[in-house]
């Protein structure tokens, strides 16, 4: 090799490294950026937290009362359909996983013909009146601990009164409705 030729690589050596040493040097400048000093919108979080905490706890919650008055039997129908595939609607109708919920508003709790309920739901006794009902809805196993019914429950308050009324128009005679507070 010639001293012409190591003179052509070494100085190809050179440039391609200061070439690659000046572009990692621009784009870091390029990419680096200082965080700022300050927030430029802070948010107190402490003061939004106590502000929206008394929000809800500052939020009205209808009566059941209320909430049947306005309630919806079409809403509550549609709702019902979650039920149907342990339970039956019409009058007369066959008991199935579940008993039959034709009269349930203002019958006897645990207690409806040739159906056999949990002992727990069985020992409970009384009737199943509106609060009993959305009491039951909002979870059951909370309120009959040990029932067989697997029923998640109805989270809503509006969407248990709309269900409960529907349930209340499956009777020949339903109970009147509670007060409206």
């Amino acid at each position: 090799m010639s001293a012409m030729e190591f003179n052509k690589l070494a100085a190809a050596i050179l440039v391609a490294g200061l070439a690659f040493w000046t572009i990692n040097v621009g784009v870091d400048e390029a990419m680096h950026r200082t965080p700022a000093e300050t927030v430029a919108y802070p948010v107190p979080m402490a003061e939004t937290v106590a502000v929206a905490a008394s929000a809800i706890e500052e939020a009205p919650v209808a009566s059941l009362g209320a909430l049947l008055a306005a309630a919806d039997v079409a809403s509550g129908k549609k709702i019902a359909k979650k039920c149907s595939a342990c339970h039956s609607f019409d009058k007369g109708g066959k008991n199935k996983v579940g008993p039959n919920l034709w009269n349930v508003v203002g019958g006897d709790m645990g207690k409806a013909a040739g159906f056999k309920y949990s002992d727990a739901l069985a020992g409970i006794g009384g009737k199943w009146d509106y609060a009993a009902l959305d009491k039951f809805l909002t979870k059951p196993k909370d309120m009959v601990p040990g029932t067989k019914m697997s029923f998640a429950g109805v989270k809503k308050p509006k969407g248990r009164a709309d269900l409960i009324a529907f349930l209340r128009s499956l009777s020949d005679s339903p109970p009147p409705l509670p007060a409206a507070e």
